[in-house]
């Protein structure tokens, strides 16, 4: 596995790749415990597209990626990553509204724990799941989720 550590203006973020693709983003400043990357190589010059994409994103320069992606997961947490990969740039939906549009209206739960154990957070923007009540938890921290909606909502098309 290859990865790269890109500062941004959520902090530092290691992605994490091979020929494939993108298997993992974490945020190196949150609650999120670090990789081992012991047996990893650095290449910064292999995943400069992924960089160059996401500081784009994060200055608001891009709506989509084009990077390919390889998440991982098992098929019910794949469904729904898709599905967050639908949501507009700059809209959100709710844990519910989101588990509906999957079929599985008390699947509420389900698309929560989903979302928690995205492995590639921007990328699959989990940040648009929003909770009824609230902004609802992210893993990289409220405030950083709280900084993506209104980096979109700043940015949004019209």
């Amino acid at each position: 596995m290859r990865y790269t550590i890109l500062s941004s203006p959520v902090g530092e973020l290691l992605l994490a790749g091979d020929e494939a693709g993108l298997h993992h983003l974490w945020f190196l400043d949150g609650a999120q415990a670090p990789p081992d990357t012991d047996q990893w190589q650095r290449d910064d010059d292999a995943l400069a597209s992924p960089r160059e994409e996401l500081s784009a994103y994060l200055e608001g320069r891009r709506r989509h990626f084009n990077v390919d992606i390889v998440p991982g997961g098992s098929e019910a947490q794949r469904e729904v990553w898709a599905a967050v990969m639908r949501i507009p740039y700059g809209q959100t939906r709710t844990y519910g509204e989101l588990a509906h549009r999957l079929g599985h209206d008390k699947a509420v739960i389900s698309v929560s724990s989903a979302t928690a154990a995205n492995p590639l957070p921007i990328l699959i923007p989990c940040h648009r799941v929003v909770a009824a009540s609230g902004i609802g938890s992210y893993v990289g921290g409220e405030a950083i989720k709280q900084q993506l909606l209104d980096l979109e909502g700043r940015h949004r098309p019209e």
